[in-house]
């Protein structure tokens, strides 16, 4: 048993999460993957994802949910993509991705649009949600990105007015991906994430270790936020990866 299962094991033997899910070799927005085989592979994973989450529950889904990585460079962005995009086609319903991450924003780079006027102007300025929208091609996914940035634009994400703003969301959308900081090293995923129906957590083989994974699941279950599931990206395979779709 490779070192990653057993960190995904152990967390849910102490109960950190509910489920877990292993991914790779890495998770791949539909629009960044080239070769049709990692395509398929990387559909096939959000697709697992998504019906984990929020498709095949005999209660009704969350519909708001951050991600957030345990470390920096997790694929945390990468993934939600991925999953607004298998969502948004799956349940044929709206689908919203923000990004959160107002430190370091990557989504705009996914569509091919910029960050101008996104999250950030949406709490300080007046106008209904949907002005600071960005649609994009795919039908039934819009973006906001994280806007504008200042040195106080993180203090943004405690204040009253996010909760307005995520409020306006669920009524105009059916699904909101949220795109968060690394947990170990911002506050901001569970200052977000109180506002939110759940988290998922991002790990990152060979990367993330036990001790930072299980202090961070605590916090956020401290914090009283659900923790939907945990992913391990960037999985590598020791058998070939034709062989262990088969297993």
């Amino acid at each position: 048993m490779s070192k990653n299962f057993e960190l995904l094991q152990q967390l849910e033997k102490d109960k950190f999460f509910g489920s877990a899910i292993a991914v790779g070799p890495e998770f791949l927005s539909q629009s960044e993957s080239n070769d049709e085989n990692g395509h398929r592979w990387a559909n096939d994973e959000a697709l697992r994802l998504v019906q984990q989450i929020f498709l095949l529950q005999a209660q009704p889904p969350p519909q708001v949910v951050v991600f957030a990585g345990i470390d920096h460079g997790s694929g945390c962005s990468q993934i939600c993509v991925s999953v607004a995009e298998t969502l948004a086609k799956n349940a044929q319903r709206p689908v919203c991705l923000v990004e959160a991450n107002v430190r370091s924003p990557a989504l705009p780079e996914f569509f091919g649009t910029t960050n101008h006027r996104g999250l950030t102007d949406a709490l300080l300025q007046e106008g209904p949600i949907s002005s600071f929208a960005k649609p994009i091609a795919q039908e039934n996914l819009t973006l906001i990105s994280s806007g504008a940035l200042a040195a106080d634009s993180a203090s943004l994400l405690t204040s009253e007015r996010l909760g307005e703003r995520l409020a306006e969301l669920r009524k105009e959308f059916k699904f909101v991906i949220i795109d968060a900081p690394p947990l170990t090293q911002y506050s901001d995923a569970l200052a977000v994430g109180k506002l939110a129906d759940g988290l998922v957590l991002i790990l990152e083989a060979d990367a993330t270790r036990r001790e930072p994974a299980a202090v961070v699941a605590a916090s956020v279950r401290s914090a009283n936020i659900p923790i939907l599931a945990a992913v391990l990206n960037k999985r590598t395979f020791p058998i070939p990866e034709k062989l262990y779709r088969r297993l």
